[in-house]
């Protein structure tokens, strides 16, 4: 019998990580801030599927698979950049609702989550969340870029 190197359970934190990335957008869908470009319609619409499909398969890999041997993985360095990269995108959601909606704050609400999760599939060796994860990223920066930034 075949014995892959993953299972299913729940990862709880990588669930505690996917909410705390999504909490600011949550807050954002309720209470909109000051100068909020990011409402404006989108000039990638088909590039915005396809990242919200990767979005889905990071999250049920992150949150639902582990890897079998990930226990003895001393994570610790993987875990702390995540947790920084999620507070550099608090720091940015901050900035936003002060009203600033600069390159830098645009930057700041791109790259930190998809670093976090980045660093922490990685630091976890969970390849399946890691691809979804790198490929969401490309995605996210491009959108942001071809947004915002062009």
């Amino acid at each position: 019998m075949l014995r892959t190197s993953y299972q299913f359970g729940l990862d709880r934190w990588g669930l505690a990580l996917f909410l705390a990335v999504m909490l600011p957008n949550f807050l954002w869908f309720a209470v909109p801030a000051p100068c909020d470009i990011l409402r404006a319609e989108s000039l990638t619409p088909v590039l915005d599927a396809v990242a919200s499909v990767l979005q889905v398969l990071l999250a049920a890999a992150l949150c639902l698979l582990r890897r079998r041997e990930a226990a003895a993985v001393r994570r610790a360095p993987w875990n702390a950049a995540a947790a920084l990269c999620v507070l550099a995108y608090y720091a940015g959601w901050a900035a936003y609702y002060d009203g600033n909606a600069g390159a830098l704050v645009l930057a700041l609400l791109t790259v930190p989550p998809c670093l976090s999760f980045l660093f922490y599939t990685a630091g976890h060796r969970n390849l399946a969340a890691l691809v979804p994860a790198a490929a969401f990223t490309v995605c996210h920066l491009l959108h942001s870029i071809l947004n915002y930034w062009v």
